[in-house]
């Protein structure tokens, strides 16, 4: 949807104060609603929602309008409705008709509730963003950034914020602690970084830090993972087997607009403040990150003698496209390590190149599996 219509999406690499503004604009434009199956239907690839206009303390709140379904949205209702979901994508490419007749077909044999969390436009046009079940607990972006915000503040720990992404799927903040800083000579010794040339070897500094991931699409469950950051070349590892998570499950919800209590809003982002806490307690600690270091240096040495044989047994093990594993190979090369550990850093630091925030912050998620993979572990 272009901006004169809908509400900004996506921003990749942005600052806090960025991502705040783009937060604090989508949530003026949100509309969550709990609509039966016969109050939904597709007209010429949008969703129509047909529920009546509700009378609140807020005055009336109209729902009613076309919602053009992002490819989030089209992967809930082929799931949700068990249409397979490329043949979906075919069919709203070059049979809208046909996608149309899908959609409204098993939507009337569907008979239950289904949440939309969409987005108004302008003259009554909006966007879709996620079809999901009635029961899925809404736990919003500009929330969980507060929320986590807050339990920073409360720790006392200085922290700068390292990049903020924002995509159709997920919210990714990215937490540094300069002032918990180890040194990590054997994993970093013979590194060159691809971006300034500076060498690890003159540097071997990593910083703690974490990331905070949300996704307001059922898309994952609002997370705090560790991260170590790389100063001579900002290349960030993270630790998704220690990440602590807070999954969307409730209640099944009633039909119209949803609006939680402040009740209920209050008890939930106490509890992701109080995380956000406890996660710094651990990830920040010294010796958290030097237990974490100290594993990863027992793999990193391990010579890699055919550099392109070893990148396509990666690329091919964690489903990286032919581009992607040239790419690997190419800063494998002007890494200068030809170790695990020089496999690693070529992985990460090309995750730092990708346009997409998703595939960026999974390519990051794989620092520890891509160091076992070339180490032959």
């Amino acid at each position: 949807m272009s901006s004169a219509s809908a509400p900004t999406l996506t921003t990749r690499n942005a600052n806090l104060e960025d991502l705040v503004d783009l937060l604090r604009h989508q949530q003026a434009h949100k509309v969550d609603v709990v609509a039966h199956s016969h109050q939904i239907r597709a007209e010429g690839t949008r969703l129509r929602i047909s529920t009546a206009p509700l009378l609140s303390e807020r005055g009336v709140t109209t729902t009613a309008g076309l919602y053009m379904p992002t490819g989030v949205c089209d992967q809930g209702l082929a799931s949700k409705l068990g249409i397979p979901l490329p043949y979906l994508r075919r069919l709203r490419e070059h049979k809208p008709d046909l996608y149309d007749a899908n959609i409204n077909g098993w939507l009337a044999e569907a008979d239950r509730r289904f949440l939309v969390r969409g987005l108004r436009g302008n003259g009554g046009h909006g966007v879709a963003r996620a079809f999901l079940s009635d029961s899925y607990r809404i736990i919003d972006n500009f929330d969980v950034l507060m929320a986590a915000l807050d339990g920073v503040r409360q720790s006392g720990v200085q922290v700068q914020i390292d990049g903020c992404d924002l995509t159709e799927r997920r919210m990714y903040v990215r937490v540094v602690c300069e002032q918990v800083r180890a040194l990590a000579p054997d994993l970093l010794r013979d590194y060159r970084s691809p971006f300034t040339g500076e060498r690890g070897t003159d540097n071997p500094v990593v910083f703690a830090g974490f990331v905070i991931t949300n996704s307001e699409v059922g898309e994952g469950a609002f997370t705090i993972v560790p991260r170590l950051l790389v100063q001579v070349c900002r290349n960030g590892m993270t630790i998704n087997a220690d990440a602590a998570r807070h999954v969307h499950l409730g209640g099944r919800m009633d039909e119209g607009v949803v609006r939680w209590s402040a009740d209920t809003q209050d008890k939930n982002l106490a509890l992701i403040t109080a995380q956000t806490r406890d996660a710094i307690t651990t990830f920040l600690d010294l010796d958290y990150v030097r237990a974490k270091l100290d594993q990863m240096a027992r793999l990193a040495g391990a010579r890699v003698t055919d550099p392109a044989a070893t990148i396509e047994q990666v690329a091919k093990k964690l489903s990286y496209s032919e581009e992607q594993q040239r790419q690997i190979l190419s800063h494998f090369i002007q890494g200068g390590d030809t170790s695990a550990g020089g496999v690693m850093h070529a992985v990460t630091s090309v995750a730092r190149t990708l346009p997409d925030a998703d595939a960026a912050h999974e390519m990051e998620g794989h620092a520890v599996r891509v160091l076992h993979l070339a180490a032959g572990v």
